[in-house]
């Protein structure tokens, strides 16, 4: 699990967390909000006044340990109610969403007994009760509340958010400081582009090309989930290296050694076989791949809107992958980073802070 504050924020940001800052009456605080995002395969939580914490959590393996993984990530947090989002619901140990929804909720009550909203994919807030009587309108909203805190982030009334994660990418447009998307279920969005289901972690090697370059050849891939995308951005220096974290193909560690290992096995060879040069020689090609699909989603986008967006907000842990895109499309528009506005730190809790800046303000207005 890790705890870190936020980093130094710009001046748009600043205010930001400041709008976001309980008022203090002597020595009662008026209500503070913790934002709490429950993903398929991270936990993350931030406060309005910049604390983040991320914990790494594979909700389709430890679905029943949820409730505990909360309250040990809750604990010591300050902050008097709870803004909620969710992704998770989406994980294949739940059969329905709306039983994934029911789930997370429940095990949300169980590690969080105070007062509790729910965010939903128009921008609205729901009780528990209330989420799940409409369960579509509050599964995988996230996107929508951080496009809200781009739009903010970025002083203009027009853009677009590209958020690439470990595990999916968003392009949301936003007009008049809202979203303005096409889809708002994750299947529509799917369908219009808004959504890749694409990361620069979690996303299976063997899901993005078909064959690999080896030894002057071009040799099929296995259809087996043998490395991902964080291998090739290890390999390709993108990622840096973590050798206590053991979420990868393999379950073996975060690192380049490793990382060269499971992409030669991907070609049913091992890091013996397949020298350092021509792994990286694989990783190049998955990586043009992947710019390949992002492309693909910012035409479509285009060919809607007609233009391109006048500033982009990149965000995520594939932050770098926005700006390689970017230059390959020859954008010419403002581009900013919400790392650098927010802090690294807080920006890897991104969604769980903009609930939270939502919920405070949406409480002072």
């Amino acid at each position: 699990m890790a705890f870190a504050a936020a980093g130094k924020l710009s001046q748009v940001g600043l205010l930001l967390v400041f709008k976001a800052v309980p008022q203090v009456r002597g020595d009662m605080e008026v209500m503070s909000w913790i934002g709490l995002d429950v993903g398929g395969a991270n936990l993350k939580l931030a406060t309005a006044q910049g604390e983040a914490r991320l914990h790494e959590f594979p909700l389709w393996k430890q679905a029943a340990a949820l409730s505990e993984a909360l309250a040990l990530l809750l604990a010591g947090v300050r902050g008097s109610h709870l803004a909620l989002t969710m992704t998770g619901e989406l994980a294949d140990c739940y059969r329905t969403k709306a039983e994934g929804v029911d789930r997370i909720l429940r095990a949300v009550e169980q590690a969080w007994s105070g007062p509790l909203r729910v965010y939903r994919t128009d921008g609205t807030w729901a009780t528990a009760a209330e989420a799940r009587i409409e369960p579509l309108r509050v599964a995988a909203a996230n996107w929508h509340a951080l496009a809200r805190l781009a739009a903010c982030v970025s002083g203009n009334d027009t853009g677009l958010l590209i958020d690439i994660g470990s595990t999916t990418a968003d392009f949301i447009p936003w007009h008049g400081r809202s979203p303005c998307t096409r889809g708002t279920t994750d299947p529509e969005r799917l369908a219009a582009g808004e959504l890749v289901y694409l990361g620069v972690k979690r996303t299976p090697v063997c899901a993005l090309v078909n064959r690999l370059p080896w030894q002057g050849q071009w040799v099929p891939v296995a259809a087996e989930w043998f490395a991902t995308t964080w291998d090739v951005y290890l390999l390709l220096g993108h990622l840096a290296p973590e050798p206590q974290a053991t979420g990868t193909a393999d379950g073996r560690p975060a690192t380049v050694e490793q990382a060269h290992f499971r992409l030669a096995r991907q070609i049913c060879a091992d890091g013996q076989m397949v020298t350092r040069h021509e792994v990286r020689q694989m990783a190049r090609c998955v990586h043009r791949q992947v710019l390949a699909r992002l492309a693909e989603a910012w035409d479509q986008l285009l060919s809607r809107r007609g233009e391109a967006p006048p500033v982009v907000v990149a965000s995520g842990c594939g932050e770098f992958l926005v700006r390689q895109l970017l230059a390959q499309l020859g954008y010419r528009g403002r581009v900013v980073s919400l790392a650098e506005e927010l802090g690294p730190a807080l920006s890897t809790a991104a969604t769980a802070f903009a609930v939270a800046w939502l919920a405070q303000s949406d409480e002072s207005s």
